[in-house]
């Protein structure tokens, strides 16, 4: 996960901040890293990286854009969620119960 969202923010050019999906995905990855060293099994490690992911994404609606599709809208984006931030909350909520304790 740590790669991907690597990838994604050398590949697009964007950080933690600049309300993309980057906002959801990267506090999601430090969720789970932490609870996994934390000695916490996938399944509760991986609760807690949809809330994570979930806090990151609705933290957006607050956030001027700066990279990403929503960057062409400037201030008329800030009251709404991004929504590349709020589809990585969906697909990781829907991954939960596949996520199995092991």
């Amino acid at each position: 996960m740590r790669g991907a969202a690597d990838a994604i923010g050398e590949l697009g050019g964007a950080k933690p901040g600049d309300r993309t999906m980057l906002d959801a995905l990267v506090p999601a990855v430090d969720a789970f890293e932490r609870e996994l060293k934390s000695g916490y099994d996938a399944n509760k490690a991986w609760a807690a990286a949809v809330s994570a992911a979930e806090s990151g994404a609705s933290d957006t609606a607050h956030m001027a854009p700066r990279a990403g599709r929503a960057s062409y809208l400037g201030a008329r984006a800030i009251g709404s969620p991004d929504g590349g931030a709020v589809a990585i909350a969906c697909w990781l909520k829907a991954l939960q119960p596949y996520i199995a304790a092991r």
